[in-house]
């Protein structure tokens, strides 16, 4: 048996217990509920996001670019698909914060997360589908997600979520215990990357989703090499989001990022240099999808709009569903997209019903 089979990789729909995943869903779900309020009842603070927990917000406007432009026709008609199918502009709302469930400071070791949605009713050129008027973007400073599927998903909340962490992992099968010791492997590496501002960082989806009825992509914010920022102060513990503040506030010529999607191309992209079929590649969030062999397409472009930071009861009320917020061509794609979905949404019932409790 290959060692990354061993460890969590999956090769195969019969290597992946499909039977099993929606029970799993459900523990994701319940284990993910208790996680939030035990994150809130550690830090004696209201409830908040389940993960992503601290974050700031601040409004943008969505360029979507003329995609023929310069280009290939072939490549130019795999890209004009959905809101990418024609230019326009389009107002957005941004939220920039850092991973953990926790509060802590910005200088905490952790993964930065980009979310935004993008409001398809209003300066657009696209007419959306009905029932479709908004669409959200959930993004890391990352290129894979550390938690490759549902199956290591429910191991490390598990472990997460044990009120003794030894006995936790103690209780979970062999199986589970490799799948949590790579998911927290790639978390170290992924959230010990140098610590810079929000505005100058690179975020993808980790991900995929559909592109029109036949395409699967991943999406990547790559930061312009002209965005401001002042020097962090490290001593202080919301520096990041401070930063960003500062920015949008008080600077003449606000950030932008460079918007693009990577298509899934099974018959170039390898993995240890084997090739696979899509559904590895689907069904995988932790295996990169290496840009040399399968390179980001701008189509659009994210800026900030100056002096909108989001007060803290808006930041409050902001939320972002990449999997109900999207149209039948945009939907996520793979277990943890599966997974995350119900998970997300009774976190977010969760928040919601008791701020209004206060």
């Amino acid at each position: 048996m290959p060692l990354t089979r061993l460890f969590g990789v999956t090769f195969s729909h019969a290597d992946r217990n499909l039977a099993r995943e929606p029970s799993d869903i459900a523990e994701i779900t319940k284990k993910s509920l208790l996680m939030q309020a035990n994150a809130a009842a550690q830090q004696h603070r209201a409830l908040a996001r389940g993960t992503h927990a601290k974050g700031v917000c601040a409004l943008a406007q969505f360029e979507v670019l003329d995609v023929a432009e310069g280009r290939d026709p072939a490549l130019a008609a795999r890209l004009a698909q959905g809101i990418f199918a024609k230019a326009g502009i389009y107002p957005a709302t941004t939220r920039f914060g850092n991973a953990d469930s926790k509060k802590n400071s910005d200088f905490k070791a952790d993964v930065r997360s980009l979310s935004f949605s993008v409001d398809l009713t209003r300066g657009g050129a696209v007419v959306p589908e009905a029932g479709y008027g908004r669409q959200d973007f959930s993004m890391q400073n990352t290129t894979t997600l550390p938690i490759n599927d549902s199956p290591a998903f429910l191991a490390i909340i598990k472990l997460l979520t044990a009120s003794n962490p030894a006995a936790g992992l103690w209780s979970l099968s062999f199986k589970d215990k490799l799948r949590v010791f790579r998911t927290l492997a790639l978390v170290q590496v992924q959230s010990h990357q140098p610590i810079k501002p929000y505005q100058q960082m690179r975020f993808g989806s980790n991900v995929p989703f559909r592109h029109g009825p036949v395409e699967v992509v991943k999406y990547s914010a790559t930061p312009s090499p002209t965005n401001l920022a002042r020097p962090l102060q490290k001593s202080n513990p919301n520096g990041l989001q401070d930063e960003l503040i500062r920015h949008v506030q008080e600077d003449n010529r606000m950030s932008s990022f460079d918007f693009g999607v990577q298509f899934l191309d099974p018959d170039k992209m390898t993995y240890r240099g084997k090739k696979y079929d899509a559904s590895f590649w689907i069904e995988n969030a932790s295996v990169e999808w290496k840009e040399s062999e399968a390179p980001f397409h701008t189509v659009a472009r994210l800026t900030f709009l100056r002096g909108s930071r989001l007060g803290s009861e808006e930041t409050k009320a902001v939320y972002f569903d990449v999997t109900h917020h999207s149209s039948s061509d945009t939907t996520p794609v793979g277990s943890i997209n599966r997974a995350r979905a119900p998970a997300e949404a009774a976190s977010r019932v969760a928040r919601m019903a008791a701020a209004q409790q206060t």
